[in-house]
């Protein structure tokens, strides 16, 4: 098995397609042979719920796990794990989730916790995916500061640069302070409606802003009804629609997710060669 690779689903601005994207990413990767784990590090629980889970299905979640980081006291992260049916497995969340950001505040080590709780399963994955909440708080620096990668999904739409900058700038500050081998993965281009110009103009905009110093990935997610039933049916769009245009759409994205990483080892190897 390969060295397992984390990878944040991060941006600032709700409604963009984070959670989304990292359930239906975590299937096509488990599709294409890998091992995945997908973590939801957002108070609302979202993806827990848009893969079927309800309150009462859980009987451990990721605020138990911090907490017992905080307090020292051992817990088993694989306790928590729930094995999901469509081949990825899943740390749930819920409410209980907001109390731990709070706690954070004075615990020692504050922007490790959530790596403290995924070290012990990292041998046992490819990929771990965190889909992180819209906010740049202690939550999200804990899920950046244990990634070796963010891909920032990002809505077709014009205000679609607007604050931008500053999840660039909270990336650049955990990768100077915090996390050294932390990289941005590129831009997702999400609900994309090509019956009109906007998503050639959201498009061009983002190349023109940030085109030079951050990659742009080719693959773009359509917006289709498809994609909002299967939320609501806590089913990946690979069940609900597996002939559809999105369920291509994200397995061409794990594709280039993948060819993305291989290139990138590929031309360190070349470098400590001409070293």
């Amino acid at each position: 098995m390969k060295e397992c690779e984390v990878i944040s689903i991060s941006n600032q601005k709700g409604g963009v397609g984070k959670t989304t994207t990292t359930f239906n990413l975590g299937v096509a990767l488990s599709k294409l042979g890998n091992k995945v784990l997908v973590v939801d590090a957002d108070p609302q629980g979202d993806l827990t719920t848009c893969m079927g889970y309800n309150e009462s299905d859980l009987n451990l979640t990721l605020a138990d796990l911090m907490q017992n980081i905080i307090n020292d006291t051992p817990l088993n992260t694989k306790d928590a794990i729930v094995r999901n049916s469509e081949g990825i497995d899943l740390i749930p969340a819920n409410l209980d989730l907001s109390a731990i950001e709070f706690s954070l505040v004075n615990a020692m080590s504050r922007e490790f916790t959530i790596k403290n709780v995924i070290s012990d399963v990292k041998k046992d994955y490819d990929y771990i995916l965190i889909d992180s909440m819209p906010s740049l708080g202690m939550l999200t620096i804990n899920a950046l500061s244990c990634s070796d990668k963010v891909i920032i999904p990002v809505q077709d739409h014009f205000l679609a640069a607007k604050g931008m900058g500053h999840l660039l700038k909270t990336i650049s500050r955990v990768k100077r302070t915090i996390n050294p081998n932390l990289k941005i993965g590129g831009i997702l281009l999400t609900l994309v409606n090509k019956r009109t110009n906007l998503s050639k103009e959201t498009l061009n905009s983002l190349k023109m802003n940030y085109g030079s110093v951050v990659n742009i990935y080719d693959t773009q997610i359509p917006l289709t009804i498809k994609m909002a039933e299967s939320s609501s049916k806590g089913k990946s769009i690979f069940i609900h629609d597996k002939n559809g245009k999105v369920a291509i759409a994200y397995n061409d994205f794990a594709k280039e997710v993948i060819d993305n990483e291989r290139r990138r080892e590929k031309d360190a190897i070349t470098k400590d060669y001409i070293r």
